[in-house]
């Protein structure tokens, strides 16, 4: 038996008269790595936002874990364990790779702005925060200040930071945007490992990327779901061929929309 632990009904939002996202209906099983995709102005973000609530939507509902969270404001749904990779990125530059992560354990803690404790205060967390560091090949990286990181090294810590607050369903928005061939590879695989025993919702324009890791990929289009299965199957629907490339010939293969 199937088992979802997020779940949408008929989710809407209009912007004065524009219909950004009409009726959606999603379902993302447990365990599952499920992939958001469509083209440019498909409604993607939008979605993305109306999960964790920094958009109320116009109507429908959302379900996490069986629990309508619909009216929830986006601190109580982080509680839930709903956690979207930027909401706690590493927006302190100026301090180590190690402190960042360590922060996002402060907030898992309640300790989030209890600056002043003594660094022997924490030193219980320094032991997690380097584990984390470990799992998304970091740990060379601890003491180093976070702005002299690569590009996607700090996608990497971003990801780090989001694992601290032990997160049951990560939300990731283009994890690998901007990025060369090399880190799209490292910030891919790096998605794979840290899935296990997760779910993980992500929105993504590499189909590489998504052929190669999701379980389930639902396409938008102009706000409505176009076609939802594995990449074989949505890869192959013609509406989903006629929205990426304009054509029903041939596959989405290598699409970049």
């Amino acid at each position: 038996m199937s088992d979802a632990i997020l779940e949408t009904k008929k989710l809407t939002k209009e912007f004065r008269g524009f219909v950004a996202v009409n009726g959606v209906d999603l379902r993302v099983e447990r365990g599952e790595i499920h992939a958001l995709i469509g083209p440019n102005g498909a409604g993607k973000t939008t979605c993305f936002n109306l999960l964790t609530k920094f958009l109320a939507p116009t109507s429908g509902s959302i379900f996490f874990n069986g629990v309508d969270i619909t009216g929830e404001r986006p601190a109580q749904i982080a509680r839930r364990g709903v956690i979207r990779s930027f909401q706690i990125s590493a927006v302190f530059p100026h301090l180590t790779v190690l402190e960042n992560v360590r922060i996002g354990l402060q907030r898992k803690t309640g300790l989030s702005y209890h600056f002043w404790k003594s660094e022997s205060g924490l030193s219980n967390l320094e032991g997690r925060a380097r584990e984390l560091l470990d799992q998304v090949d970091l740990g060379s990286f601890a003491e180093e200040l976070t702005l002299n990181l690569p590009y996607g090294r700090k996608r990497a810590l971003e990801i780090a930071t989001t694992l601290a607050m032990e997160p049951e369903l990560m939300l990731l928005d283009e994890p690998t945007q901007g990025m060369g061939h090399e880190d799209v590879d490292r910030i891919t695989q790096l998605i794979k490992r840290v899935s296990e025993g997760r779910t993980i919702l992500m929105v993504e324009h590499n189909m590489t990327v998504i052929s190669s890791i999701a379980d389930t990929i639902t396409v938008l289009a102009r706000g409505a779901v176009l076609a939802q299965g594995n990449y074989a199957e949505v890869s192959r629907h013609p509406a989903v061929m006629q929205a990426y490339m304009g054509t029903t010939d041939g596959e989405m293969q290598g699409a970049h929309p």
